[in-house]
């Protein structure tokens, strides 16, 4: 495949194409429409558990609800009936009643409001040993109502599974809708978006910052592509990379302080690394092809990247420090957009078969290749940072919107807007 295929063809370089004139600015606000999730397929270990209501629990958010509804979207956990149960967190459990009805756990809480001040206490219980597993209590206004819930759902996912739950992160993406595109902020479960950015030119390769407070991405508003790094809570925001020619594929480095980037000022696209404040831009290699996408590894040795020297596009890694290219990816003739699990085991990208763009997982240690979805044009992998999932952007009724997949491929969410399009997800790390 040629320079000009390989770009043409790449999902980052295609929007690369997409000038369009008209203003930008930025903004934190709330915005209109949440994601409507669907959910199919369910894990090969399913744990059964009663959530029972919170006992005073506000009319503003059903804290029973939103925790059922994370951990039903894992497809891991099997819920039990627990409606019509009068608990609150002093009750007396008696395990072996809901032992019987087929609950092994039982999680149950009161809250309490202090003139809008919320404290929500909870319990959980494991039926089978008849013992508390876990006991905890949160305090917030009722805005904060549902990002405690959802603490509260982190905390039984770990409880039982042993896994780091990731309920309470944040996923961002790319809403399009008519000639105007969106950075957007939301929870895990794609409510509460917030707006970072609005712009009429597109915008492209979000990407969080290790701790969560900045996001890195491309913007075309001076009508070509250009890096900026946004922090969210204030919404100050730098151009980081503004060379001659394309500006793209931010990555950070696992320490924060730097970026992996993809620029052709020199004529042809290439991997560099740049500090987070513009400053000290460096060339990690030099290739007669196109080398693009840079991911770093999670022990910051190595940045991996696509690219088309061995003539097609395929998964290279190469020493932050420079040094020679390794091919990573050898099944099939299109593998791009490489994406490392945390714990470094093993590699999402978006691979063609059968004329499908799917997403695919690569253990690193076996060369063992799983596909994951089944297309017809999925995109833009990320994991999840407990490294249990994988969001990523698919197409259904001719429409671009989010999925979710287990990394076994066996439970797949989808998360759609009601008008627009969304595209360019990327999970959050944990920041607490």
């Amino acid at each position: 495949m040629t320079a000009t295929q390989l770009a043409r063809h790449s999902r980052r370089a295609l929007y690369a194409l997409m000038l369009m004139l008209g203003s930008l600015f930025f903004l934190v606000t709330s915005a209109q429409a949440q994601l409507r999730v669907d959910i199919s397929g369910v894990g090969a270990t399913q744990y059964p558990i009663a959530i029972a209501n919170f006992e005073n629990t506000p009319s503003a958010v059903n804290i029973a609800e939103v925790i059922r509804a994370d951990l039903t979207r894992t497809g891991q956990f099997q819920l039990v009936s627990a409606s019509s149960a009068r608990l609150n967190i002093d009750s007396e459990v008696d395990a072996s009643y809901w032992r019987n009805r087929g609950a092994d756990y039982l999680a149950f809480g009161s809250v309490d409001d202090q003139g809008g001040q919320y404290t929500i206490r909870y319990r959980l219980i494991d039926t089978v040993s008849d013992r508390e597993i876990d006991a905890v209590a949160f305090a917030g206004t009722e805005k904060e109502l549902r990002r405690l819930a959802h603490r509260i759902a982190d905390r039984i996912y770990e409880a039982i599974t042993g896994q780091r739950g990731v309920f309470s992160t944040k996923i961002a993406y790319v809403l399009h809708t008519g000639d105007t595109y969106e950075l957007q902020i939301a929870d895990a479960d794609g409510q509460n978006p917030q707006v970072m950015l609005r712009s009429k030119q597109p915008i492209i390769s979000p990407a969080w910052s290790p701790d969560g407070n900045r996001i890195a991405y491309v913007s075309f508003e001076l009508e070509k592509p250009v890096v900026y790094v946004q922090n969210l809570s204030t919404a100050e925001r730098n151009p980081v990379a503004n060379f001659k020619g394309n500006n793209s594929a931010p990555a950070w480095s696992p320490d924060g302080n730097q970026l992996a980037i993809a620029l052709s000022k020199d004529g042809i696209s290439q991997i560099y690394t740049i500090n987070a404040d513009g400053s000290d831009l460096r060339r990690v290699m030099r290739s007669p092809l196109i080398d693009t996408e840079p991911h770093f590894s999670p022990d910051g040795k190595w940045i991996l990247f696509t690219s088309d020297r061995g003539g097609s596009p395929q998964i290279y890694r190469v020493p932050v420090g420079g040094g020679e290219a390794q091919r990573v990816t050898f099944n099939g003739g299109y593998n791009i957009s490489p994406q490392v699990a945390p714990d470094g085991q093993s590699l999402a990208y978006v691979t063609r078969r059968d004329g499908a763009f799917r997403i695919a997982t690569l253990d690193m240690d076996n060369d063992r290749e799983q596909l994951l979805t089944s297309g017809p044009d999925d995109q833009s992998p990320s994991f999840a940072p407990n490294g249990q999932q994988i969001l990523y952007s698919t197409v259904q009724g001719g429409k671009s919107v989010l999925a979710v997949t287990s990394v076994d491929g066996r439970v797949t969410q989808t998360l759609s807007a009601l008008n627009g399009t969304v595209r360019e997800p990327t999970w959050g790390p944990f920041t607490d």
